[in-house]
């Protein structure tokens, strides 16, 4: 599941973004795909044991109330008189064992196949996705009834998860709101059991509790997306509104009541113009993904020039970069990081390769685009050099 078409498949493509997305819950189960295996035991284990991992990175949390990080964790002090929590081992089964859940925030920053499930639904999505992963032993709830204000994609790992579910109490509750959901009354509208390989789609404001009330050790990971809002687009729009001049007017708050009305009125007259534009809600995402800065990632060890070598393998590290082919020009641009580079057309093949998202090595990209490698690799410096590529493999 490292490809915006593998999770389309595993999601339902288009029937799910214009039926289901931000409209309901969904479940997905288990198809023989490798989505129950991105996280094993043991690599959680070498996260926890060789990270220096503290709230909020890592967390237990029981009954909605966090566990004292002294409770599982000790102070350590190097010679040079650094100081930090180092998990204690027995301390922290003896936590979990007592009914606490355990967290490890953003871990797709730290592993490479959840990064890059994470970064193939952040091309599905079109929108930034950080992915937790959450573990837990006992039916002991360890953030009791609760609702996020984004949207999730959960993939179950490992054992069996009970997942109850209430529909929203308020209309698409946002972090920073004027007022908070009232709690749900009555039996859930859903009780699920997911096993390994198993995918919950739930949309943000939604209510649920989750426990691992099944008799199994339980470990799943949670996709959440960035939400965009009404508020976003307004936002967006504001800035792009100051070339006409009415949005770089003071505000004349110490006028008199006609002159600001007069200029209220030029106000709204531009907004209603600029929200007009059958092509506003188009030109924003293209806008958010093409200057949205991605995963950016060293090219150990070319830091001075990328060598022409047929196996180095690369990637392009801004997972909704965009490329369009000008015919008439015989040129294809790449838009990425809030950068664009325009390339001849024979370039297009290595490019749009690269797009896809999936590592691939200059000799691939040579051979697809019929190019020299030397050229090839000029190409991926610049790239990199732009910090939207870099390199997965070396080849010394």
């Amino acid at each position: 599941m490292h490809d915006a078409a593998s999770w389309a498949v595993r999601l339902g493509g288009d029937q799910f973004l214009t039926r289901v997305f931000h409209r309901s819950y969904a479940i997905f189960p288990a198809d023989g795909t490798d989505t129950g295996s991105l996280l094993p035991w043991d690599d959680l284990n070498s996260i926890v044991a060789t990270h220096r991992m503290e709230p909020p990175r890592l967390r237990l949390s029981q009954d909605g109330e966090t566990t004292p990080l002294g409770r599982y964790s000790a102070p350590i002090t190097n010679r040079r008189g650094v100081t930090w929590n180092r998990v204690h081992p027995a301390e922290l089964h003896a936590r979990l064992a007592e009914g606490a859940s355990l967290v490890v925030d953003a871990i797709d920053e730290i592993h490479p196949p959840i990064r890059a499930a994470a970064e193939a639904l952040e091309r599905f999505f079109g929108t930034p996705v950080q992915t937790n992963a959450y573990a837990s032993w006992t039916e002991r709830e360890g953030f009791g009834r609760h609702w996020d204000d984004h949207d999730v994609v959960v993939v179950q790992q490992h054992g069996a998860k009970r997942w109850r579910l209430w529909e929203p109490t308020r209309t698409a509750p946002t972090f920073r709101d004027v007022e908070s959901p009232e709690e749900p009354d009555g039996e859930p509208v859903a009780d699920i059991v997911l096993t390994p390989g198993d995918v919950l789609y739930l949309p943000r404001g939604w209510w649920h509790a989750v426990t691992a009330d099944q008799g199994t050790e339980s470990l799943h990971l949670t996709f959440g997306l960035v939400t965009h809002t009404g508020a976003s687009l307004i936002n967006w729009l504001a800035d792009q509104m100051h070339t006409d001049a009415v949005m770089r007017l003071d505000i004349p708050r110490h006028a008199e009541s006609p002159a600001k009305s007069t200029y209220l009125e030029a106000l709204r007259t531009a907004m209603i113009a600029a929200l007009s534009d059958p092509e506003l809600i188009d030109r924003w995402a293209d806008s958010v993904d093409t200057t949205h800065f991605g995963r950016p990632a060293p090219s150990l060890p070319y830091v001075a020039e990328l060598p022409p070598r047929r196996k180095i393998a690369v990637r392009l590290t801004a997972a909704r970069a965009k490329l369009t082919t000008n015919i008439t020009a015989g040129t294809v641009t790449l838009a990425a990081a809030g950068t664009e580079w325009e390339f001849a057309q024979q370039a297009a093949p290595a490019l749009r390769a690269l797009v896809a998202g999936e590592p691939v090595t200059i000799g691939d990209l040579a051979d697809a685009a019929d190019l020299e490698v030397k050229d090839v690799a000029g190409v991926l410096a610049v790239l990199i050099k732009g910090q939207v590529a870099c390199v997965v493999k070396a080849a010394l």
